[in-house]
Order: structure tokens, then C-alpha cells, then sequence
């Protein structure tokens, strides 16, 4: 049911006129709705009804059949979808020196990476209250399972109360749950290049974690908002069945709270974020330090008859207190005098030129690395473009121009394009 994007230079030129891992085809099977039922502009942007689906734990069902008895309810068919994602990319940097064929590619020189993502994605109803999104990751030398929760999701007046189990080798502990299209949430981005449009993807997976969270989500949701409490911690898939065999021990806390309104035809995320405390990381084999705090704000609506979707961001993750933080990646000695925080802060826009075909936006980031004074300035342009093929087939370009004090050197990126196809079915 989730929409797909992909990306080609050459392919946007000549289709011009013509009429993000994570699509979910299984949920348009389950529903019988297309993808534009759930998602504006493009994938993997939510609209109202996307956001209901997805609060309702993926259980909402349509024209598929469902196999009922005394506390059974659930699709007659497991409904399944392939994710596929191929890329090129290309910065300033020095490609490889020597023979093509007799040394690693680098981006440097102009990569093809195939694939970027391969993925097997099974989800939707278990019961009436029940659901689950599994993504199994054919290209994970880690393992098959890459990420999996399981809602729990009960009406109780006009709220929704969830609870939701979750481990994810990569998307941090929002993936237990979250509402926005503006990279709160690492899979649910406006734009490809995540760090350079999104302050809270410009800290995430920066400690030896690399983005591994498993935890459990407390969550209530109506019309005006939703709260996410998640206890958690940055290890994946811990426990005896890992080679670890570690972690798990839920020691960090996420609290979210964010506002819903529709303010005229203007739909809106206006909230906080703040992950603290520490925990064992069965990634890093290490204690890692999980302190980062953000405030985000998205309006979803129309100018001159098109979609139009603004984001903003800030957020600021110090040095870790002893031991590596996994939003900064740096360590604070106790008593230490230590480098400045790791914050970023981003603004975007993302037009519609030709509905349902062809959105075209721009981002700015204003960041600090949380490095030394001198060289800590990061800073950066992105254009992107999505052309949507079909719903499920797209083509997407980003470029991004880096300037500030952490691009001095003559050796550093100051550019990155990424060109893209991304299709699931």
C-alpha cells in the first residue's frame, strides 16, 4: 500500500512529462485501497488516513477475505511485498587510483550500488486488536530479520491505546512508534538524503550502536495528538537467540509528545523528543549513552491548487557521560572539559509540480558536528525531485552542497548526488 520512489537523471529528463525502506504493498492486498490512500505527495509522506492506519496497529482490513472464528480474525492470505532500492552515487571527493577493475569503487569515483535495499516485508492483521510489520532483509549478512513489532492497539473512548513490543536493527527507538513524514523517524523521510533534511537523522546512529533499538512502546493517540513512552535499549534482537546473547535490559527511556491539529486545510505535527539514560548495546559490545532532545513541526497542505509540505527541526545530543553517546558518538570524561554538542537544525519544503507524478523540493541544514571549535561547522544545500512511474515505481534525485569548517580540507565532500530507483510490489 506505501508508495515507492526512485531515482534516475536521466530517466526525470525524459519523462518530464509524463502523467521512502519501507513500502508496504502488503498493506494495499490487505486493504484493497491504493497507495494514494495512505500517502500525499509521494512515498513515504502520511496523510490523515495513512496516520489512522497506521495508529490502528496496520489491522484496518477492506475487499480481502478474512478467516473468523471464536477469537480469530485475520486475512485470508499472509500478505507479503518486495522492497527494492538501486542507486548511484557521486561526490567530489578522489576516486579510486589504478585500473577499474583492480581496486574497490568508491563514491568518489561514481558508485552503482545494487542493491542498496532488497528487502521482504510481511505485515497487517493478527486480530482484531493486533497487528505486525516484519522486514526481512535479503541482503543483512546480520540476519534475515531486520526489523519487527507487533501493536497491540485497543479504543478505549476516542483515543487509541497501544502497546508494541519492537526490535530494529538500524531505525532507533521511533520505530517502536511515530507519526510524522519529516525523519523522526529514519524510514519515514521527505527527502533520500536523511541527514542533510533531517536535524534528528543528522545525530541518529552516530555511537557504535548504529541505530539498533529493542524495546517496548506505550502509546495513546487521538485527533489532537499522540504520546509515545518507550522504555528501550540500543540493542538488537538481544538475548539467546543472538550470537551475543546479551543486552535487553530496557534501561533507556524515550518520551515523545506531539500536537495533530488541522489549522484551516493545513494538517500539522507540532512536538517534542527526548531520549536519555544508558544501556548495553549488543552492536557496540559496549555501554552507550542515548541523550538527545528535538523539537519538530510539520503542515501538510495546498498553494495554488498543489501539495505542498513544510518540515522544521532542531536537535542536540551532548558527548556521552563516560562512555560513547549513540546520538553524538564522542565520549565526555567525567569532570572533563569536553566539545561543544552535536545539533543540527533543518527547514524543507516539498512542492508537487504535477500531482502524483512529480514533487521537486529544497532543505536547508545548519549543524555542528560536536568536534573541535575550529572544524565543527557542517553545513548544507539539498534539491531533490521524485518522479512516480507508478505508485509502487519511482525515481528519485538529491543533491546536497556541504559548507562550514568541516569542509575546509581539501580531501572532505563538499557535494554528494544520489540518483535512485526504488520499486516494491
Amino acid at each position: 500500500m506505501k508508495k515507492i520512489v526512485l531515482s534516475l537523471a536521466s530517466v526525470l529528463a525524459a519523462t518530464a512529462f509524463a502523467p521512502e525502506a519501507a513500502a508496504v504493498p502488503a498493506f494495499a492486498r490487505q486493504t484493497g485501497m491504493a497507495c494514494t490512500a495512505c500517502h500525499a505527495q509521494h512515498f513515504p509522506i502520511l496523510n490523515s488516513f495513512g496516520r489512522a492506519f497506521k495508529a490502528a496497529g496496520y489491522t484496518m482490513m477492506g475487499a480481502q477475505g478474512k478467516v473468523e472464528g471464536e477469537h480469530l480474525s485475520l486475512p485470508d492470505t499472509l500478505n507479503a511485498s518486495i522492497v527494492m532500492k538501486v542507486r548511484y552515487q557521486d561526490d567530489n571527493t578522489a576516486g579510486p587510483v589504478g585500473a577499474s577493475d583492480a581496486v574497490a569503487q568508491t563514491v568518489g569515483g561514481g558508485q552503482l550500488q545494487f542493491f542498496d535495499e532488497f528487502a521482504l516485508l510481511f505485515g497487517g492483521r493478527v486480530a482484531e486488536n493486533v497487528g505486525f510489520l516484519l522486514e526481512a532483509q535479503m541482503i543483512n549478512a546480520a540476519g534475515l530479520a531486520a526489523g519487527f513489532k507487533m501493536p497491540f492497539t485497543f479504543d478505549v473512548g476516542g483515543a487509541k491505546l497501544s502497546v508494541i513490543p519492537f526490535t530494529t536493527d538500524a531505525l532507533g527507538v521511533a520505530y517502536g512508534y511515530e507519526q510524522s513524514s519529516g525523519g523522526v523517524l529514519r524510514s519515514n523521510r521527505w527527502a533520500e538524503h536523511r541527514r542533510e533534511t533531517s536535524a534528528i537523522q543528522y545525530n541518529a546512529d552516530r555511537g557504535l550502536d548504529a541505530g539498533g533499538a529493542t524495546g517496548i512502546t506505550f502509546a495513546a493517540q487521538n485527533d489532537m495528538g499522540f504520546i509515545n513512552l518507550t522504555k528501550w535499549d540500543a540493542s538488537f534482537m538481544p538475548g539467546p537467540g543472538t550470537a551475543s546473547g546479551i543486552g535487553g535490559d530496557l534501561d533507556s527511556n524515550y518520551v515523545r509528545i506531539a500536537a495533530t491539529p488541522t489549522v484551516g486545510d493545513w494538517a500539522m505535527v507540532v512536538g517534542l523528543g527526548k531520549m536519555s539514560g544508558s544501556s548495553y548495546s549488543n552492536v557496540a559490545l559496549a555501554k552507550v549513552d542515548t541523550d538527545q532532545t528535538f523539537f519538530d513541526f510539520q503542515a501538510q497542505g495546498q498553494v495554488a491548487g498543489k501539495e505542498l509540505g513544510v518540515y522544521f527541526q532542531h536537535a542536540k545530543a551532548p558527548a556521552g557521560n563516560g562512555v560513547s553517546n549513540a546520538y553524538n558518538g564522542s565520549v565526555c570524561a567525567i569532570g572533563a572539559v569536553c566539545n561543544p554538542d552535536r545539533k543540527a537544525t533543518t527547514i524543507g519544503a516539498d512542492y508537487t509540480v504535477i500531482p502524483h507524478a512529480l514533487s521537486i523540493g529544497l532543505g536547508y541544514r545548519n549543524a555542528d558536528t560536536g568536534g573541535a571549535a575550529a572544524t565543527n561547522g557542517d553545513d548544507a544545500w539539498t534539491v531533490t525531485a521524485v518522479y512516480d512511474l507508478y505508485q509502487n515505481v519511482a525515481f528519485h534525485l538529491n543533491y546536497s552542497s556541504y559548507s562550514g569548517s568541516a569542509h575546509n580540507a581539501a580531501t572532505s565532500v563538499k557535494n554528494l548526488t544520489t540518483l535512485m530507483l526504488e520499486a516494491a510490489w
